[in-house]
């Protein structure tokens, strides 16, 4: 026996020949590139030969001096049924002949004499490859019909692959390090055993095709607890993979069982896409992961060809495993191209073998673009017919479908050169159609990466998409969170509640706050209330924020004063979680945010124009600088030096801005340098902490606290604005009276008559007050007063009609008396729009 012999296949990985196969298979277009086995027509020299084995009898091989190796392993099956796997290695010359080889590669002469030895194992892990013989060995003699029809066999197989699991659990449990798992797993791979498996499964023999099945179902759902089932998972994808190749290329994509192990590795690959590094290899399977994508890309242009009515239900898994394999694929490219920097690709450029392979890609990514393309054509005609209506598409929840194709398609255009700008293309030219994809779309799908795109894509794409990353209000009364709020202490007691309070009860139960010596309660005084808190933090009273020079409205944290209060950090925690809450419940809070605290929020530079707003002096100083003569700033005219001054508390210090800047006098070498650092001190550095802490608070309302940064740079500055502020529109009386309806009245009576002519008549900040006696609400969402949750109501008051309108804000209800004058109306609308008045509630 030789004993020098060694396992060709290393590292557990596939051979590119079995791997182009099992692609060929999935793709038309590429020709097969498969060994050409013994009977092939060649004009190479015909020689015939012998092959002894370790029995003593010889067999006589005919074949061409450009045949491989393989093939005569295969000629030798024909001839005596025992399978490649078990025949062991053919030597000649005291050569080890490897599979790939031709025989004129080894000047195999004619009637030469070649030995079939039997494998020499590893001594490495002799308990596995006793278990794989044993496993491989019982497969023949069934495969043979031994008369082994009692099951005794049968049952070896089963115990045998069992066995081999608790191996690999074993190691797993020895050893940290996971090359020992990986060893253990090459060697089944290597060996054979895989292919023995489905050869078993190929049997027409009924008991031993469902003994196959049996065994390679342990592999997908070994009998262990769930924790250990997930490490395990990631160790089998190789063995996993192999069933594929082979099952594909010996019977079809359709059959249950390859559908079953490749839906195994797509739970694998959906289980360790956060870390590519951990135990599998992504350039192993790099092929037959293209394999499935390709196979997948197929069968989605096809369904894509059907209507939304006649297409099969099949096309919802076979999207949902397209765009599953999409970013494996991807990662696998990457990974074989040696990274990033190889990507995008020219097709033109690359060698001839990946141009067979990502060229067929390429063309399905083509073709499936086109295809996406004309779906939400399609779509934009039909939703511009019905005015707005949702087409068949959206109505049977096929446009979730449609945005999957698109992220998957958003995920390959990484791979080709010019493949991204197609993808910005389509989405560009059908932004209606994309946008009713998108807002009617479900929060629990992932559609995220449309906000990548966040330039091509609409205001309410963007809001909708955002807010998918915060939790859903959940209507359960069963859990208020209750506060009894002074409003002379209104921040305070604020304060004490929401920081004390779990996350979960925030936003799990119901916010619940009442105003002492108040009778109102419910969703009229949550407004409110959210409104004054917000209020009140960015009041520049309370040294926490302070106002933009231009415009009140608008405000970034206090580098000078905050800190005077020692719970300042924890106040601006508290300031995050009540604007995160008031976006969770839709209240417009009439605040806005300064673009230099908004990019820090987005965790994205300053830049002198960002400052602008902020302080338009500071702002204008800096541009005559960098604007400055070259002549007179290196006179030193200014007598800078890298030092700023800060004021704290009414005191004011010199500051550095650099090591040694003191001495570094400011020139026109450095002076972008200078303007910079002082940008950074003035608005940055000055204010970390302040932003930290109020992050951390925004952050804990989120659904994952990770994605802070990017809920803020999915958005534009001016997202955030009409998101929290509301619109800044004058109040349309046609667009409110268009969003109300009456209870006791009819649009004709007088009494209504009247009150919209009094309304009309109105100036803008008494309308904002009365919408705020009527609703607690002063800023409408962006849309109007359609924006709101349901339509306003104006019932008819029976009390004397001496009596003041009240309201039930909670919802949005307005109680008017029958009066029996305009001018009375208008006498008592213009009470309850006093400012004063309308403040509080329970007015009769």
């Amino acid at each position: 026996m030789c004993k020098c012999l060694k396992i060709k296949r290393d590292d557990a990985s596939l051979d590119d020949e079995t791997s182009s196969r099992f692609l060929n298979s999935n793709t038309q277009s590429v020709p097969s590139c498969s060994t050409r086995y013994v009977g092939s027509s060649s004009s190479s020299k015909s020689l015939h030969f012998f092959v002894r084995n370790s029995d003593g009898n010889t067999q006589v091989i005919h074949a061409n001096a450009d045949d491989t190796v393989e093939s005569v392993h295969e000629q030798i099956r024909n001839k005596t049924g025992i399978p490649v796997f078990e025949q062991g290695y053919l030597v000649y010359g005291r050569k080890n002949l490897e599979m790939d080889k031709t025989l004129g590669y080894y000047s195999i002469q004619r009637d030469a004499q070649l030995q079939l030895v039997a494998r020499m194992r590893s001594t490495q892990y002799p308990d596995t490859w006793k278990a794989v013989d044993r496993l491989i060995l019982t497969i023949g003699s069934l495969c043979r019909d031994e008369q082994h029809r009692d099951g005794a066999h049968a049952t070896i197989v089963i115990n045998s692959v069992k066995h081999f699991i608790d191996m690999s659990l074993r190691f797993k449990t020895r050893n940290d390090d996971d090359a020992y798992v990986s060893h253990h797993i090459q060697i089944f791979v290597c060996a054979g055993a895989a292919a023995a498996l489905v050869m078993l499964f190929l049997s027409p023999i009924r008991d031993n095709k469902e003994c196959a099945e049996k065994a390679i179902q342990l592999f997908l759902n070994p009998l262990v607890d769930d924790e250990v089932k997930i490490e395990l998972r990631t160790h089998f994808v190789p063995i996993i993979l192999e069933f594929c190749i082979l099952l594909c290329s010996e019977t079809s994509t359709e059959n249950p069982l390859y559908i079953s192990c490749r839906n195994e590795v797509r739970k694998t690959l959906e289980t360790i896409h956060v870390d590519r590094s951990r135990c599998f290899n992504y350039a192993q399977g790099r092929v037959v992961i293209q394999g499935f994508v390709s196979e997948l890309g197929r069968k989605v242009i096809k369904g894509l060809e059907y209507s939304p009515q006649t297409a099969a239900m099949s096309f919802l898994g076979d999207v949902s495993d397209f765009v599953a394999f999409s970013s494996p694929m991807c990662n696998a490219i990457e990974d074989g191209l040696g990274g990033m920097d190889h990507l995008p690709l020219c097709l033109t450029d690359l060698h001839p073998c990946y141009v067979m392979e990502l060229g067929t890609l390429h063309l399905i990514f083509l073709e499936m673009l086109g295809k996406i393309d004309e779906r939400l054509k399609k779509m934009e005609i039909s939703v511009g017919r019905s005015r707005g209506e949702m087409d068949d598409s959206l109505r049977s929840g096929w446009g979730g479908q449609y945005l999957s194709i698109l992220k998957a398609l958003n995920i390959l255009s990484e791979i080709y050169e010019g493949a991204e700008e197609k993808v910005q293309s389509v989405l560009r030219s059908r932004q209606a159609g994309l946008d009713a994809l998108v807002t009617n779309s479900s929060r629990n799908d992932d559609h995220l990466w449309i906000l990548e795109h966040k330039d091509l894509i609409s205001f309410e794409c963007r809001r909708h998409l955002a807010m998918t990353l915060l939790p859903e209000l959940k209507e359960d009364y069963t859990r208020l969170f209750e506060m009894l709020i002074d409003r002379d202490q209104l921040l305070a007691e604020s304060f004490k509640y929401v920081s004390k309070a779990d996350v979960k009860d925030l936003v799990g139960g119901r916010l619940f706050p009442e105003f002492k010596n108040e009778k109102a309660t419910g969703h009229g005084v949550l407004r409110e209330w959210f409104c004054l808190v917000c209020q009140a933090i960015c009041n520049p009273r309370n040294g926490l924020f302070l106002a933009c020079a231009d415009d009140n409205r608008r405000f970034f944290p206090n580098p000078a004063a905050s800190d005077a209060n020692p719970l300042h950090l924890e106040y601006f925690r508290f300031g995050g979680g009540v604007f995160a809450l008031s976006l969770v419940y839709n209240v417009q809070v009439g605040i806005l945010f300064d673009r230099t605290f908004f990019l820090q929020l987005a965790g994205e530079a300053v830049s002198l124009e960002d400052a602008r707003d902020a302080d338009p002096l500071f702002y204008s100083s800096c541009k005559k600088i960098l604007e400055m003569d070259t002549y007179l700033i290196n006179s030193d005219a200014l007598s800078l030096t890298f030092v700023t001054e800060v004021e704290k508390l009414g005191s004011r210090k010199p500051v550095e801005l650099c090591a040694g800047g003191n001495s570094i006098a400011v020139n026109s070498k450095n002076r972008e340098a200078y303007v910079n650092l002082l940008i950074q001190h003035r608005f940055v550095k000055s204010v970390t902490d302040q932003v930290k802490a109020f992050s951390r608070g925004f952050s804990e309302i989120l659904c994952d606290a990770s994605l802070l940064a990017f809920f803020f740079r999915s958005l534009e500055h001016e997202d955030l604005d009409r998101m929290l502020h509301g619109s800044d529109r004058a109040l349309s009386v046609e667009d409110w009276k268009a969003h109300t309806k009456y209870n006791g009245y009819k649009s004709t009576d007088s009494q209504i008559i009247w009150f919209w002519k009094v309304v009309e008549v109105m100036s803008a900040e008494q309308r904002r007050v009365l919408l705020f006696f009527w609703t607690s609400v002063k800023y409408l969402p962006v849309e109007g007063f359609g924006g709101h949750q349901s339509p306003l109501y104006i019932y008819k008051k029976h009390k004397s009609c001496e009596r003041l309108p009240s309201a039930h804000t909670c919802f949005y209800r307005l109680c008017l008396p029958s009066y029996k004058s305009k001018s009375k109306m208008q006498e008592s609308l213009q009470i309850i729009t006093q400012e004063h008045l309308s403040c509080s509630f329970g007015l009769q």
